[in-house]
């Protein structure tokens, strides 16, 4: 009896021994392993930490410090293993802290491109250290991402008010607000982000893009330049620039500006390959330059026959391959084009008394060569001809009308090389204005020659 209590008393003394020993010297191999891995000697941590997650497969230090020797051998997808084990036992200790350890798995759930699990991350790291503006600017990435803008709205607001020298959640803040069409909060976002970065190409390029629909043509440019920088934004400044230049209607820098990005366009690119020619194209339209627009517009076509209106102008334009005089029309110069309408005005038998350029055509005031059996006295005629491809609408016709009046003038024509819409022509009808469209121009111009 005496011999079975000393036996049981020694296997006691043993286990207490063992797990004394235990308790002093793994904490010690871990803390030399946190050395290791400090001194790059990633592959012994690596085995070192299997070994004791062998004993023990719950050990979150030991999970831990793999993870972090995997991130430093570039080896994510094992590291994003680890992690996901040490968040799912939810234990955490003073070398596996929570917080780190949250955060990495969070950049490696985005990473991955699973967003719900990262804002999940991400949340519950602002619950823990909501100090943080970081964690609010990356959920407030993940709800934009998942098209919740105003809840990224307010995360992305969060972060700036915690940090005002957080760049990146002013300039995200600012594109949103852009998109959300609020034009005023967005510039100040976008700016305060370049007073931080100023070198932030980025932030120009949507300030030029905001300046450009708030119609500061050369603050826009301004911006828009500096964007150019950086090679990932070349090409959509140097298209957004040909914008502002068709804007200004200034012709010969927009055609400038787009040649250039159709020269860097790449063809996997689809977006800027398709948007820097329509818009070179839109240059040449409104340049006269009928012949290159056509020649983009069929280039475009072949690309992307739905892309905006292209099949809508080609069809238009077609006209211009069989019919020489509706060409001339269209293509003239300034001069060359008022020497078009005078004959014209013969054709119909009118005198010219004044003439001036408007856009997309002319405003011209005549008297009638005859008189009219009405009368005995000739009458004056308001004309404006027109070369444009869209059809003419109700809105253009009322403001002719309006002219009219202004000027004394109870007859008037309106001469287009489009047609007229279906609202402009009952309007005309039950006014003293005809209505000339395309065809009937086409013939007029064939009698003056």
């Amino acid at each position: 009896m005496i011999a079975i209590l000393i036996i049981i008393l020694g296997t006691a003394v043993g286990a207490l021994t063992y797990f004394v020993v235990r308790a002093l010297i793994v904490p010690r191999r871990r803390d030399g392993l946190i050395k290791a891995l400090e001194q790059g000697h990633t592959q012994q941590v690596i085995r070192q930490a299997k070994k004791l997650l062998k004993s023990n497969s719950r050990d979150v230090d030991a999970h831990y410090l793999l993870a972090r020797a995997y991130e430093l051998e570039e080896k994510p997808e094992l590291e994003f293993m680890e992690l996901k084990i040490i968040a799912q036992t939810g234990q955490f200790t003073e070398k596996c802290a929570e917080i780190p350890c949250r955060s990495r798995l969070a950049e490696l759930y985005a990473g991955y491109q699973q967003q719900e699990e990262a804002l999940t991350e991400y949340l519950l790291l602002i619950d823990r250290d909501p100090g943080n503006a970081e964690y609010y600017f990356r959920a407030g990435e993940l709800f934009e991402a998942r098209d919740l803008r105003d809840k990224a709205l307010l995360y992305y607001r969060k972060a700036v008010e915690m940090d005002g020298r957080h760049s990146s959640g002013h300039l995200s803040l600012g594109i949103l607000l852009a998109k959300s069409d609020r034009p005023l909060a967005a510039r100040n976002e976008l700016e305060s982000c370049l007073k931080l970065d100023p070198d932030n190409c980025q932030a120009h390029f949507y300030l030029g893009r905001l300046m450009k629909s708030m119609n500061d043509y050369p603050g826009a440019l301004r911006s828009l330049e500096k964007a150019r920088r950086d090679p990932a934004y070349k090409v959509r400044a140097l298209i957004e620039s040909g914008t502002v230049y068709l804007g200004m209607n200034n012709l010969e820098r927009g055609i400038s500006a787009l040649e250039s990005a159709v020269k860097l366009a790449e063809p996997e690119r689809a977006a800027d390959f398709l948007y820097s020619r329509y818009f070179l194209s839109l240059c040449h339209e409104r340049a006269r330059d009928l012949d290159r627009a056509v020649a983009l517009w069929e280039e475009i076509y072949a690309r992307r026959p739905t892309f905006k209106d292209v099949a809508q102008k080609l069809s238009q334009y077609q006209e211009l391959r069989e019919d020489d005089h509706l060409k001339d029309y269209l293509t003239a110069g300034g001069q060359e084009f008022l020497k078009i309408c005078r004959k014209l005005l013969r054709v119909l038998k009118l005198e010219e008394r004044e003439i001036s350029e408007v856009k997309n055509g002319c405003m011209v005031l005549a008297m009638e060569m005859e008189k009219n059996w009405t009368s005995s006295r000739k009458r004056a005629v308001q004309l404006m001809f027109l070369r444009v491809a869209e059809r003419i609408d109700e809105l253009t016709v009322r403001r002719f009308h309006e002219q009219m009046k202004k000027s004394s003038v109870i007859r008037g024509m309106i001469l287009s090389s489009s047609q007229f819409s279906t609202r402009a022509g009952d309007f005309a009808q039950t006014r003293p204005i005809d209505l000339i469209d395309k065809d009937a121009l086409s013939s007029l111009l064939r009698r003056a020659g």
